[in-house]
Parts: structure tokens; sequence; C-alpha cells
């Protein structure tokens, strides 16, 4: 009796210290991977025995199925993170399961918008947002004659700007990455023009409006004449810049740091936008990015250490070791207050918080969730033809918005983690 005793006693100690290991899963590499386990490391170290967080790389895993307890991704990326689209606790509930405080009100407004739920309530840590920005090469510049100093402003202006470096023999004037956000999204919102609208209990998408219909056209007229690349839906035209063979690139802010560690004489401008426009509001660019998701199947005894690293990574000194390393947008004014005895730009911080301080009220931008996910998986889907077909711009983004509308419109599909409706209000984010 005394043996089976120890034999059980065993395995209970045995299954707590498991309980208290929670998994992070990450696509991180180089810097921004290095200052992410120097973190963790110093919160376990804090945690003296009583939890550990362990970082799991993404790539390369046989089983990407068997799911960690937190993830630090974008849900778009969420089939080549997990093989399938999982379903999210609302971090807000964890950190009062958790015993910890967190309130959307500490966060910067923009900051919040790009991650909170229909009520205002934090999904996730928005941990690694960015704003989207036009990267310019300078060199490139210079040797098409033109000053990189000289503001690009608008569209009309960047066209011409490309033309030059294009007849002054540059393969690529132009490429882009994130396209759904930069280039919907953010087109619409400094025109403007409302993202999403709600019919009665129903949400729909407005991404076929007319100036997202001229946008696309104009992108189509520049790719027919060789000064505009498309590399394809997600990050993929990044390294063409960063490598330089691309002399410009409409991206996101968060890759200052990695363009200085690749030695390239760069300059970063606000994101042109049109001002033939009425009402044209070229600084109301949305913040989007990577958040600290926290996986439905997390066990409920989990929930203080999970409570605990995210209340760590919110200080500012944490914040200020990270922010400077990856370039990703401040979360809190004090985080940013941290930054100024940094080497970062005080122009680059200065516009950071003027824009993240503006009010979200009355922001129509699309929540994470079902139509998020659909919208810039059908976007990405019709816009691949116009480069490829003579598909018409506004036919491609009518295609888009009927799917879109169309699948949130059906009936709920089951969730392969929960069993419950992955689709519908709620979605496969803010599951219960």
């Amino acid at each position: 009796m005394k043996a089976i005793f120890s034999i059980l006693f065993g395995c209970g100690l045995a299954w707590q210290a498991q309980a208290q290991e929670i998994t992070l899963r990450h696509e991180l590499e180089g810097k921004a991977l290095d200052i992410l386990a120097t973190q963790v490391l110093r919160f376990n170290d804090e945690q003296k025995g009583k939890g550990k967080v362990v970082l799991q790389d993404a790539r390369g895993l046989e089983n990407k199925h068997a799911l960690p307890q937190l993830a630090l991704l974008d849900p778009d990326d969420s089939m080549e993170f997990f093989g399938t689209r999982p379903r999210f606790r609302p971090l807000h509930e964890v950190m009062r399961e958790g015993g910890q405080k967190l309130d959307a009100a500490q966060f910067y407004p923009q900051v919040a918008d790009a991650i909170d739920d229909a009520g205002g309530r934090l999904q996730a840590l928005p941990l690694a947002l960015s704003l989207p920005v036009l990267f310019v090469n300078r060199a490139a510049l210079r040797k098409a004659g033109l000053d990189p100093d000289q503001p690009v402003k608008t569209w009309w202006e960047l066209q011409k700007v490309s033309g030059e470096v294009y007849d002054r023999g540059g393969k690529c004037p132009l490429t882009t990455g994130r396209f759904a956000w930069i280039h919907s999204e953010n087109v619409s919102s400094q025109a403007g023009e409302a993202i999403t609208h709600r019919v009665g209990n129903t949400e729909k998408v407005l991404v076929n409006g007319m100036v997202n219909v001229k946008h696309l056209a104009l992108l189509m007229s520049w790719q027919k004449s060789r000064y505009f690349h498309y590399a394809g839906p997600g990050r993929e035209g990044y390294q063409r810049f960063l490598s330089g063979e691309c002399a410009m690139l409409t991206g996101e802010s968060s890759l200052y740091a990695e363009a200085r560690r690749a030695g390239i004489d760069f300059a970063v401008q606000a994101l042109p936008h049109y001002d033939d426009v009425y009402a044209a509001k070229p600084a109301d660019v949305l913040p989007d990015g990577a958040g600290l998701w926290v996986l439905a199947g997390l066990a409920k005894g989990d929930s203080k250490l999970v409570a605990r690293f995210v209340a760590f990574l919110m200080r500012p000194e944490v914040q200020k070791e990270w922010v400077k390393t990856t370039s990703y947008l401040p979360m809190t004014p004090g985080a940013l207050s941290a930054l100024r005895d940094t080497d970062i730009p005080r122009e680059l911080l200065d516009a950071a918080q003027k824009r993240l301080s503006a009010s979200r009220k009355g922001s129509t931008r699309p929540k994470h969730g079902p139509l998020r996910d659909r919208l810039h998986e059908f976007l990405g889907e019709e816009v691949a033809f116009v480069w490829t077909t003579d598909r018409a711009a506004k036919e491609a983004l009518d295609n888009a918005v009927r799917r879109v509308n169309g699948a949130l419109a059906a009936p709920a599909r089951a969730s392969p983690v929960t069993g419950k409706p992955a689709v519908g209000k709620g979605g496969p984010v803010a599951g219960k």
C-alpha cells in the first residue's frame, strides 16, 4: 500500500509540474527571437519553480495539430501555425480568471481597437503591431535622379516616382506586403470610407467602394507598366526590398529594425493617400499585426501562469527592450515614454504617439474573427486574378465582398477544436 501511495503521489507531482508549463508557439527569428527568449528566461526565473513558459518554433513542427497554450501570431496565419483555424480564449477572461488586472484603457486607443472585440474587451495582447508605411531605398532613388528626402505624399506622386525609377533602369520600383490590410483597409480608412457596416444583427464588408476600385485599377496599371511588382498577399515582398531588388515598399513599420540590420540606406515615410477624395484623412492609418493569443484548450489551472506572464510583458521596462529590438509599436503610454532615451528617432516616436492616441470612436475596422479572416482570404484570392488575367478591379472586389458576406450568412461549421460553431457570431476567436 505504501508503494502504491508513493507511485500515485509521484504521478500527482508529475501532473502538477506539467500543468505549470505552458508552450508559446511563434515564428520569430533573429533579434526578435533573441529578445523574446531572454524575456521568457527572466520571467521563468522570477517564478522560482512555480511555472515556466517554453518557446516552440512553428516552423518544422511534425504535428502542428497538437495545440500549445499560447501563440504569437496574426490569426491570418492560423493555417500555417496550426494546420487549422482553432478557437481562442478572450484574453480579458483569462486575466480575470488568473487574478490580474487588464483594462483596455491601459492601452493606446488605436492599439486596443486593433485587438479588441465589439464590446471593447481585449481578445489578445497586442504585442507585435505595426503601422503601414512607405519604405524608400535612398540609393535607388538617387540613382534615378530623385531626392530621397522628398516625401511621397500621394499615390499619384508615387506613380511618378516609380516611373522615374523604372525609366532609369530600376527593375522593381515598388512592391508591397500584407495587401488586404494596406491596400484595402487602410485605403478605405484614409478616404473616410467605412470598411464594415451592420445590417440588423449581421456585419457586412464594404471594400468594393469607389476608392477601393480606383486604387486596385491604379495598381493594375502600374503592374502592366512594370512600376509595381506584386509578390503575394502576405509578407513575400519584404525580402525583395531588404535585398535591394525593389526600390520602394509599402509594408509594416516593424520592418524598420530588420532594414537597419540589413545595412540599407533607407527612409520611412507615411503611407501615401488620395488627395482627390473628399474629406481625406491621410493620418488615419490602422495598426495591425500579431498578438499573443490564448488557445481555447487552456487548462483552468494554467490561467494564473498565463496572466502573470502577460502582466510581465506589459511592464514598461520589458516593453522598452522589446520595442527597441523589434520596432513593434509600444502598447501603452508608459512604454513609449520609456523609449524616449533610446536611439529610435524622435520623429518616429512622435508620429506613433500622435496616431496611437487618436480616438477610436466611430471605427469601422473589422475585428478579428470570421469576417476579417474571410475578408483577407477571399480578397487575396480574387486580387490574384487581376495580375494574371483581364479581370476588372470592380469585378474582383465585388466577388470578394459577395463571398465574404455569403460565407458569414451560411450555416455554421463545427470547430475542429471545440465542436462549437466556428462561423457566426463570436467566430473562431471569441469563443467561450
